[in-house]
């Protein structure tokens, strides 16, 4: 019979412990007769004295009860509802320190993850903000109701409560005022507020989406029924009290999900797109379309990206999951030919129309999954030098992953937003590939998100 084994760490249980490091959700990491600790809040360097809330057999959760020697980088954090939104986790962390801290993140991930000689490779600092506030260009707001008054923020760590965020300090100054104004007039013309727990009502999130650039925004509603009440109300009201929105949309989301939006999206008034700019170009941005969040960082990003490409202008490049062909249309002026991809039509329609506004006409665009469409091109005979991946926080597709291996471009530009799936990803290549050097870039200060941009180069 398996023996059980027994927690050598108890639940309730209080012990000192030195934080050795910061784990991939910002959380502090200390050592606990030899059992890994994951202390929120707390900070390499610092003394402190916890108390264990969860214990598993591998590891075990903790709090803070006391600081007995705190780090020399803690900063007391400027947003008021910092530790019950848990949007942000790095806010206590002195900025400097934050992207030291990034670095290490993704040495950890490819400690765990991969067998390469870690410290031999080549892993720069990471590329920092100088103002690393007011920088994400999107919000999603949940609403609710609290003694009859209606409130916008975001659910609680761990818990449904919802936290009322009247100004989030990382969001452009525009989305907070936008999203007070729609609150404001919900409330005004008492509009049905969507509950959670008893499924009835009818708003339930209101995203704000603000071309930095261009100053446009736009307000998409998501209800839980196609039919939105005193809707010609709640435009009219939109358009004189914010004058800067060009674009109103409503998405239906029926489900009992955390999932925000839903399959369905409706034009309610104004314009389907709002346009951003980055250096010369312009994009334009439906509803639905991913586009990066940072825009100013997204530039440093995206110029990373070029520098790993190394393009002379003879290069054919796939620019796979490639979106609204941000990353493409970067690259389009060093290359011979784009063909980018992608599983959402929409994506793949914006891709195209901000080519062609750009007069770009190397870059193609078709919908689908780069593991089918790029075997075929090879059989066709067109072979690409380089290929760009910006996948999801999931990291490749497996099958995609293989058809790397089987194409072999000769350079592969690696754009991860999650250092563990990344790491796992560099490991299956590496029978094929040499990781040339990782350069982290920050995209989310205060947050633990870590962005970065390897280069791989075919053996």
């Amino acid at each position: 019979m398996k023996k059980e084994k027994t927690l050598l760490i108890k639940e309730k249980q209080q012990f000192p412990l030195t934080i050795k490091r910061l784990g991939i959700n910002g959380e502090g990491v200390g050592y606990f007769k030899k059992q890994v600790v994951f202390v929120p809040g707390a900070l390499p360097g610092e003394e402190v004295v916890v108390e264990v809330t969860k214990a598993h057999p591998k590891y075990a959760e903790a709090i803070v009860k006391k600081v007995r020697k705190r780090s020399e980088h803690r900063v007391k954090a400027p947003c008021i509802v910092y530790e019950q939104c848990g949007g942000c986790q790095l806010q206590h962390l002195e900025y400097s320190q934050q992207l030291k801290e990034k670095r290490d993140i993704l040495i950890q991930a490819l400690e765990r993850h991969t067998r390469f000689k870690i410290e031999e490779m080549d892993i720069r600092e990471t590329i920092g903000m100088d103002n690393p506030w007011h920088y994400r260009n999107k919000s999603q707001f949940q609403l609710g109701e609290d003694h009859g008054k209606v409130i916008a923020g975001m659910y609680s760590i761990d818990s449904h409560r919802l936290i009322n965020i009247p100004e989030c300090i990382v969001q452009q100054p525009v989305t907070n005022k936008v999203t007070n104004v729609v609150k404001q007039i919900l409330a005004d013309f008492k509009v049905p507020i969507y509950n959670e727990k008893t499924r009835k009502g009818i708003v339930r999130t209101i995203v704000t989406r603000v071309g930095v650039e261009t100053g446009q925004v736009q307000i998409m509603l998501v209800t839980a029924k196609k039919e939105l009440p005193r809707k010609d109300v709640i435009i009219s009201e939109i358009k004189k009290r914010l004058p800067e929105v060009v674009s109103i949309m409503q998405n239906i989301n029926p489900k009992k999900t955390s999932i925000i939006l839903g399959d369905e999206t409706i034009h309610l008034s104004g314009e389907n797109i709002v346009e951003e700019r980055l250096e010369e170009f312009t994009y334009e941005l439906s509803a639905r379309a991913f586009f990066q969040l940072n825009p100013v960082q997204t530039v440093k990003l995206y110029n990373q990206v070029k520098e790993a490409a190394g393009l002379t202008g003879k290069e054919k490049i796939v620019d796979a999951y490639c979106g609204v062909g941000t990353i493409g249309l970067w690259l389009a002026d060093g290359a011979e030919e784009i063909r980018g991809m992608d599983i959402i039509p929409e994506g793949i329609e914006d891709a195209k129309k901000n080519a062609k506004k750009h007069g770009v006409e190397n870059a193609h665009y078709f919908t689908g999954k780069a593991e089918e469409l790029m075997p075929k091109w090879v059989k066709e005979g067109w072979q690409p030098d380089v290929v760009v991946v910006d996948p999801p926080r999931t990291g490749c597709d497996s099958k995609f992953l293989e058809t790397i291996l089987k194409v072999k471009p000769k350079k592969f530009v690696y754009v991860s937003c999650n250092p563990s799936t990344l790491a796992k990803d560099l490991q299956v290549l590496s029978s094929k590939y040499k990781v040339e050097y990782l350069q982290p870039v920050d995209m989310f200060p205060q947050t633990a998100h870590v962005e970065s941009v390897t280069q791989l180069l075919l053996k």
